[in-house]
């Protein structure tokens, strides 16, 4: 029983962005990894719920997945740039088994190193990335015991 977190893909630059950084798009290479996600995510037959900040980069990192699987993206501040990884403990403790998230370089993080506090196994090496993915499994308890990273795609 699997969870997925992706680190939203790759965005314009922040300090050549002149609207609000919510509304900060992905850049065409990012558009290329969210694809690249969507179709590796799509081959595993996820199931669950597709849940994002609300930040257009990363609703339009899982768009391509939402299409490929016949669902939608939903948005949640739990996830939000600067929000408390306790905030994103909880949704994952809410949503289904094969549901993926998308969130942002200081959120998942801390919420990885707080489910390993916890007791999670991570075994492979850490990696921040835009585009990695964290798979997370959770035993039929719900506890948290196994995590590995998928590395950003390389094209």
């Amino acid at each position: 029983m699997s969870l997925y977190i992706v680190r939203h893909a790759k965005a314009g630059e922040r300090r050549a962005w002149n609207g609000d950084d919510e509304a900060r798009p992905l850049s065409t290479k990012g558009q290329k990894q969210a694809r690249s996600v969507s179709e590796r995510l799509a081959k595993l037959k996820v199931s669950g719920l597709l849940v994002s900040s609300p930040y257009v980069r990363c609703v339009q990192t899982l768009e391509p997945l939402a299409e490929m699987v016949g669902t939608t993206v939903a948005t949640d501040g739990r996830l939000t740039e600067g929000a408390s990884f306790e905030g994103t403990l909880s949704l994952l403790d809410e949503l289904p088994d094969q549901s993926v998230l998308c969130s942002h370089g200081d959120i998942i993080p801390e919420t990885v190193k707080a489910l390993v506090r916890r007791g999670l196994d991570v075994r492979s090496t850490p990696d921040w990335r835009k585009a990695s993915v964290w798979v997370i499994e959770r035993s039929a308890a719900g506890r948290y015991t196994r995590a590995r990273v998928w590395p950003p795609p390389g094209r």
